[in-house]
């Protein structure tokens, strides 16, 4: 799977870690930065994210920042984007299978390493369901942000 990830400084280390991890797994990496630890707008990780997931460069991303909850809400504000913040396998296989979440977001200061390579692999084995009360609750998901991300 191709697969974006991006963090601001305070999901750096974490985004270090788990390049590999996913490299490994097979998938293919677009690292979006930041490439060090210096202070960073977690909004901008945000949007740069989105924007190729809008333009079709990757599947689903990852966003990681000290909380995971500053990069979800920027991302949240992109049409198309359905991130979640996920800090245990259950949400984040869920929130693919059920709301067709494509960014998965998580927060360094709040998840060890191991549960963060577990939610993450979680989160990328996981399969919109294409049930058709998940179709029809996503199509109203759709609806609203048509109607109001002018």
């Amino acid at each position: 799977m191709k697969v974006a990830i991006a963090s601001d400084h305070a999901g750096f280390d974490y985004k270090k870690l788990l390049i590999p991890v996913l490299l490994k797994a097979g998938h293919e990496v677009n690292d979006l930065g930041a490439y060090d630890t210096q202070p960073s707008d977690y909004p901008d990780h945000a949007a740069h994210m989105a924007e190729a997931i809008m333009a079709g460069q990757c599947e689903r991303g990852i966003l990681i920042c000290g909380s995971g909850v500053g990069v979800s809400i920027a991302a949240n504000k992109f049409k198309g984007i359905r991130a979640g913040v996920c800090h245990d396998t259950y949400s984040a296989h869920q929130c693919v299978e059920h709301d067709d979440a494509n960014v998965l977001c998580l927060g360094q200061r709040v998840i060890g390493v191991e549960l963060m390579f577990e939610v993450t692999e979680a989160f990328l084995g996981a399969k919109f369901s294409g049930a058709e009360r998940h179709m029809r609750r996503v199509g109203k998901i759709t609806r609203i942000e048509n109607e109001n991300m002018k």
